[in-house]
């Protein structure tokens, strides 16, 4: 893959907190009689499928016109009716007229995988493509030049996709890929990195620009239509994980720097009345690199920008107090935030006003280098926009010489559970007031093995807390992703996928409880009334998001974490929803009381539907339409819920019963049990080890002995089903194609029905 990934905070926390934290793997002989072998039958998508969500579609994506945002902030259809997204990112297109040595599939067929989506609950996709001059293949590229391959993928699938009722989301620009020739002439020549110059560059702007006018209003030869006019193109991102907040700030160097810090006098003397004024303010808080003759003044290292503001003078220094570096750090905070923000709103006049674009518009979907101090500074930068994004994965630590996209035998890791760390859940975000929210980019990532609770939680609590959309990152394959290369040449195993037992074959049950509302949507725990000022002073928040990793761009091993502590507990965000509002009085804040709501390892949603017991490790689900428990069952084997009871002896797993028909499951003629284990390839081996970390500490984990081989092994369930629903008369064992395989001993009682769910199955229907 050519993208940097992320992964998560789980690893810091876990290192502090020590082993009791951490889920401990049994040895498995994946292969062996506690597992069966994952190799389903290519779909025929045949009319007998018994499980097959595509009707929940539109029968062409935006048939009733472009996807709006109501007044609450959520997605709306043409027509006015609710809107969420269960959505994945795919990168298909790429590969139709492709293969290579190590990959075990063939070419996929775009239309087939579109079917194959729909089928299993996706209503929405992600195409993260790189739009600019691809300089490797044609190098005597002109700047206002397009990768024309990677419209071409982009129009491919826009069509494929509109066919089956999945919406698209593009994303066309990212900073890391981009490469500049000599011969166009920007500042700071050809071997500079991208990062950060989107913001400000004119040349770049102008470039881009031109991009996107080829891309959105030359027509689609695949539909006849541009995309200006398809309203199946629901959301574009004006740019993937860049920030002037960001470490890589300090990365924009010669020409670049210098034009950045004109453009901060500039900004300065509007703000001031001139550079003198500003020195003035800043007194006692010069740097030797301030230039103002030149009308030019520095901007300094990030790092500055992430420590707390003091509030007390140290040894005689009045730097901090009412003036100097306080204000000097503020004026950047601002310049830079005013400076994003600017770019953004640019952007949207431009695409709304001369390309006619009316779909919605995400700013940008990256992170800070403080999520206390720049976070909300950030996202106060989005609001120039529609849509809200962030990018956040889930895993542990990974440690090995291709950790940032493969596994190879010798990898050392930490294999972590949400369940028993409910705070480092990835849709633990601050909401703006009137914006949807999306996690453009996420995955429980390999080798984390623990990811049966991914779409549980993810379901349960984006209902719960009003999250728009979360995309599953990634697949190139047309349907099931099976262990091989990541890459396709180096002998190992990929790490960003859903495509597996766990992941992709929990998404029925998943997208129906999510997408129809079966989990009702709590009440605001925490609104924020945040003053501009206070972003610029970098005031703590009364509640922050937890910070995440990327192996690439973050120094260590794991996320730093501040010592900061904010004024309402981060179990928040497991309670209902919580919000910020950008521009008013902080003095209207208002939190809700949470003590009724969390006692000590165990955390109650508003709504009581749902229960997080951190002490157990378990999550359940208890709605009307939908029931069901992600759990270590080796702590806690049996949960009654209201009309459902679950009995595992398996060591975990992710179980639901949900609703076909609509109606409560105590009533329902058609109910979904699924039940998620967990997934390895075929001879995986792995051994306890410590790791040591960057920081001098060592903590438990494991070490790759074999990555393995196809197919993935999947742990036999070991599940007892006790549903209260007199009207229920059969059981029928679902394929992984959603077809009949066997019919499952239904035992009938006064008050309902019981069954042993089958070894080799995911999925049984009851009606």
């Amino acid at each position: 893959m050519n993208r940097t990934a992320l992964a998560t905070l789980f690893a810091l926390t876990v290192a502090l907190a020590g082993p009791s934290l951490r889920a401990q793997s049994t040895a498995i002989d994946w292969g062996g009689p506690q597992t069966w072998a994952f190799t389903p039958a290519r779909d025929t998508f045949s009319a007998d499928a018994l499980l097959d969500l595509r009707s929940l579609n539109e029968k062409v994506a935006g048939e009733t016109g472009f996807v709006r945002v109501n007044e609450q902030g959520d997605f709306v259809q043409g027509d006015g009716r609710n809107l969420r997204f269960w959505a994945v990112n795919t990168s298909v297109a790429h590969f139709t007229t492709a293969n290579r040595p190590l990959w075990l599939q063939g070419a996929p067929d775009l239309a087939r995988h579109a079917r194959f989506l729909a089928k299993r609950g996706v209503n929405m996709i992600r195409l993260h493509q790189q739009l600019s001059p691809d300089l490797r293949k044609n190098p005597g590229a002109a700047i206002t030049d397009i990768n024309e391959s990677e419209r071409d993928a982009i129009w491919r699938t826009v069509a494929a996709m509109r066919k089956e009722g999945i919406y698209t989301t593009l994303s066309p620009y990212w900073a890391v890929p981009m490469k500049f020739s000599e011969a166009w002439g920007i500042d700071g020549g050809p071997a500079q990195s991208a990062l950060g110059l989107l913001f400000f560059d004119e040349a770049l702007q102008s470039a881009y620009k031109v991009w996107l006018r080829k891309l959105l209003t030359e027509k689609n030869p695949y539909t006849g239509l541009t995309l200006v006019q398809d309203a199946s193109v629901a959301i574009l991102q004006l740019q993937n994980e860049d920030s002037l907040l960001f470490w890589t700030v300090n990365g924009i160097k010669g020409a670049q720097r210098l034009a950045l810090e004109r453009r901060y006098a500039e900004f300065l003397s509007r703000k001031y009345g001139s550079l003198e004024k500003v020195l003035n303010a800043w007194k006692g808080a010069g740097d030797p690199a301030d230039a103002p003759a030149q009308a030019r003044l520095a901007l300094l290292n990030i790092w500055e920008m992430t420590q707390t503001p003091r509030r007390m003078p140290v040894l005689g220094d009045l730097s901090d107090l009412g003036g100097g570096k306080a204000v000097r750090l503020a004026d950047q905070t601002e310049f830079y935030a005013r400076t994003m923000y600017a770019f953004n709103q640019k952007m949207v006049e431009f695409l709304r006003k001369d390309l006619g674009v009316k779909q919605l518009i995400n700013a940008g979907n990256w992170k800070t280098a403080s999520s206390v101090h720049l976070n909300d500074a950030e996202r106060w930068s989005y609001t120039a926009a529609d849509v809200d994004a962030a990018n956040v994965y889930t895993g542990g630590i990974h440690k090995g010489p291709n950790e940032g996209w493969a596994i190879v035998n010798g990898d050392k890791f930490t294999s972590d559970s949400v369940l028993l760390n409910p705070r480092l859940l990835p849709i633990n975000l601050k909401q703006t007031q009137g914006h949807p929210m999306m996690l453009t980019e996420g995955s429980w990532v390999m080798p984390n093995g623990f990811s049966a609770e991914g779409p549980f939680l993810i379901s349960a609590y984006s209902s719960l807390s009003g999250v728009d959309g979360y995309f599953w990152f990634a697949t190139r394959d047309e349907g099931w992703t099976p262990p091989q290369s990541a890459n396709g040449f180096l002998p190992s195993q990929g790490k960003w996928l859903f495509g597996t037992p766990d992941m992709l074959g929990s998404f029925p049950a998943a997208a129906l409880a999510y997408r129809l509302g079966y989990i009702a949507r709590g009440k605001a725990v925490v609104t924020e009334n945040r003053a501009l000022q206070d972003l610029w002073d970098r005031k703590t928040p009364i509640l922050t998001e937890e910070p995440s990793f990327d192996p690439n761009r973050d120094a260590g091993d794991i996320a730093k974490t501040s010592s900061v502590k904010t004024g309402v507990s981060p179990d928040a965000f497991l309670v209902g929803p919580v919000q910020v509002a950008f521009d008013k009085d902080p003095s209207q804040s208002s939190v809700v009381q949470l003590d009724r709501f969390v006692q000590p390892g165990r955390i109650q949603s508003n709504t009581g539907e749902l229960v997080f017991n951190t002490s157990q490790g378990f999550c359940t689900v208890d709605a009307p339409r939908a029931q069901g428990v992600a759990a270590h069952f080796g702590r806690a084997p049996s949960h009654q819920l209201h009309d459902v009871r679950f009995t595992s002896e398996n060591s975990f797993g992710a179980a639901m019963a949900v609703s076909l028909d609509g109606e409560p499951l105590k009533v329902s003629k058609r109910i979904l049990l699924q039940f998620a284990t967990q997934s390895r390839p075929t001879g995986w081996r792995e051994t306890p080890v410590p790791i040591k970390l960057e920081n001098g500490k060592t903590l438990s984990g494991f070490e790759v002995l074999s990555y393995g081989r196809a197919p993935w092994q999947v742990i036999k369930a070991e599940l007892e089903v006790v549903v209260n629903n007199v009207s229920l008369t059969s059981a029928t064992a679902l394929d992984m194609n959603g077809m009949p395989a066997q019919a499952v001993t239904l035992v009938r009682s006064k008050t309902g029905v019981s069954l042993r769910f089958p070894a080799n199955a995911m999925y049984v229907i009851l009606q």
